[in-house]
């Protein structure tokens, strides 16, 4: 929890002071009411005391409770002002850190994990921060304020008091004990249950077309009922804390008149004045103590769960990257488009296997380079390796004469334009899909964004759309098709006007006619850039200027189509499983 603290600025350890001077101010004011108090029961039963001295004392005591109401809204506004912009602090912190993250470490924690991090873990921060100031602060200062007040006044009745203490401690042990190892399984549970959730909302074409709702209600119920038992479990143990504290605090106020009324009846009646009102002030002030321990108590509470969330929240924003950036700001010049492959060995972090191994290829300014082979051979997994989603294991992947590791992220993406196997799309409208992120070539003009959109084949339903360029897309592109949202993902890549185009089996969605007008188009009027092509389909990579055939992680073969049917015995076999050799013959 303490680590998060280096976090706070300037301006929140002002707030944190004048909050502290505040609680300060006001356990002083609650603590001199018991005082004027004693003072009243002395000049009510002395002889010869005067009515406006007994006002003057309770107009004191209305001046302090006044004044301990402003400083407790003061520290309430400074408490909540503080917990609200570190909680935000701490979120933006947790947001930027995921999005620097390869794949490698989103893996490692789970995508419905750092949800939950960011969510539900940062509030449980703001909860007790806010709590801190009125209650962390407070209890420990009322308590030895208090103790220190009533001791040494009255033997008995300071005795009365600590037994009640004792009690009441013995009662805090136990609900700590049982109760806060529950806390860390709540929050894993609370995951598990984001996970499930998560799950059946995405897949939920699947569930329904394999008739698994019962089963994914099954799933969901024991998550649900799991999460739900231990929240019980603890719920169970705390409930007592309420009316045992309620039951100490009264117990405590007639133990203390119990002894006070025996001792008063035994004494002197100079002593029973002074015992009387020791009565009246040691039932304020332990009243007070008790107070103190149950705020304590609180605490002791939501912080073991405030802990956990911290270290869950440290765990994300401690992670070591994986991927860093280079220092390079730009290719070479000569070798502005070159993409060169050079030893390149691969595996997924944890794995035994290489996906890929000893790949070797290069790919000049303009050309078009594609991908094939079965499923599973690596091709995408190469593709990755440039935009560096992972790094290679061995070798060297080279863009513009450079490592792509040399490279700073933001100056490597902004010459690459990537299209993703699954589009993507976000809510928003048509012109902020295709204009979507920074590029030093990307105007985001309208003009610029028709121009992508009638390349990619996609100006047409745009335009038939209600609201044309500025109609909604919801979340997910989920109310246009998988090909409209395949072509709005072509036509943002092209509207970013990159030197380098990466389509990883993109044109999967796209029906043959539509298919072949993109790559005429692409063709056509992006013709002086670099394209490297994933496809399943022999018609996608035909006519491209090099075809690399992979099998099983390793190159199998490298040409021309005609070159790759008198040679790749692989590549045969993917063509006539597609084509007759009539088709082919035609092309």
């Amino acid at each position: 929890m303490t680590k998060l603290f280096k976090f706070l600025n300037f301006k929140e350890w002002i707030l944190i002071f004048f909050g502290t001077l505040c609680v300060v101010l006001q356990v002083w004011l609650d603590l001199k009411l018991p005082d004027y108090m004693s003072k009243i029961t002395k000049l009510i039963q002395t002889e010869g005391s005067t009515v406006s001295e007994i006002w003057f004392s309770g107009k004191m005591m209305l001046l302090c409770a006044l004044g301990s109401l402003v400083s407790s809204v003061l520290v309430g506004y400074l408490a909540a002002k503080l917990a609200a912009s570190f909680s935000k602090k701490i979120r933006k912190m947790l947001f930027e850190k995921t999005l620097s993250f390869s794949m490698k470490e989103i893996n490692s924690f789970s995508i419905s994990s750092l949800i939950t991090r960011s969510t539900n873990d940062v509030a449980q921060i703001q909860t007790i921060i806010a709590m801190g100031l009125q209650v962390m602060i407070k209890a420990p200062i009322l308590a030895v304020w208090a103790i220190f007040k009533i001791y040494g006044e009255n033997l008995q009745l300071t005795i009365t008091t600590a037994v009640a203490v004792v009690v009441l401690l013995i009662m805090i042990s136990v609900i700590v004990i049982f109760a806060v190892p529950k806390f860390k399984i709540i929050q894993m549970q609370t995951d598990k249950i984001n996970l499930v959730t998560r799950e059946n909302l995405t897949g939920v074409r699947v569930v329904r077309a394999y008739n698994a709702e019962k089963y994914q209600e099954d799933k969901f119920s024991r998550a649900n009922d799991d999460l739900t038992s231990t929240n019980l479990y603890t719920s169970r143990i705390m409930v007592v804390m309420h009316p045992g504290m309620t039951l100490i605090m009264s117990g405590l106020s007639l133990a203390i008149y119990w002894v006070g009324a025996y001792l008063i009846n035994f004494a002197g009646f100079q002593e029973k004045l002074e015992l009387f009102s020791d009565a009246v002030v040691f039932s304020a002030y332990a009243v007070q103590v008790v107070m103190a321990f149950v705020m304590l108590t609180i605490i002791f509470i939501m912080y073991p769960r405030a802990t956990v969330s911290a270290k869950r929240i440290n765990e994300v924003l401690d992670k070591d990257l994986s991927i860093l950036d280079g220092n390079v700001l730009s290719p070479k010049e000569d070798k502005r488009e070159i993409i060169e492959f050079k030893n390149v060995n691969f595996k997924y972090p944890g794995a035994e296997e290489y996906v890929l191994k000893n790949i070797n290829f290069s790919v000049n300014r303009g050309e078009t380079a594609a991908f094939i082979g079965s499923t599973g051979s690596g091709k995408s997994t190469l593709i990755n390796l440039i935009p560096r989603f992972y790094d290679v294991t061995g070798g060297e992947v080279i863009v513009g004469g450079i490592d792509v590791r040399k490279y700073r992220q933001e100056e490597l993406n902004n010459i690459l334009g990537y299209v993703s196997q699954k589009a993507v799309l976000f809510n928003g409208s048509v012109n902020f899909n295709i204009s979507y992120g920074e590029s030093p070539r990307n105007t985001h003009s309208q003009k610029d964004i028709e121009i992508s959109s009638e390349i990619a084949q996609c100006k047409e339903f745009i335009e038939n759309m209600e609201g044309k360029y500025e109609a909604v897309i919801s979340q997910g592109g989920t109310n246009i098709s998988g090909g409209q949202k395949q072509r709005i993902s072509i036509a943002r890549a092209i509207n970013k006007k990159p030197e380098i185009f990466i389509f990883d089996d993109c044109f999967s969605a796209l029906d043959y006619k539509t298919e072949r007008k993109v790559r005429e188009l692409l063709k056509e009027e992006i013709k002086d850039c670099t394209k490297l092509i994933v496809a399943q389909r022999i018609g996608t990579i035909r006519d491209a200027d090099k075809i690399i055939v992979l099998d099983e992680g390793e190159i199998a073969g490298i040409g021309k189509h005609e070159e790759l049917m008198k040679s790749c015995r692989v590549y045969q076999e993917i063509a006539y499983s597609q084509l007759s050799k009539e088709e082919l013959a035609n092309g």
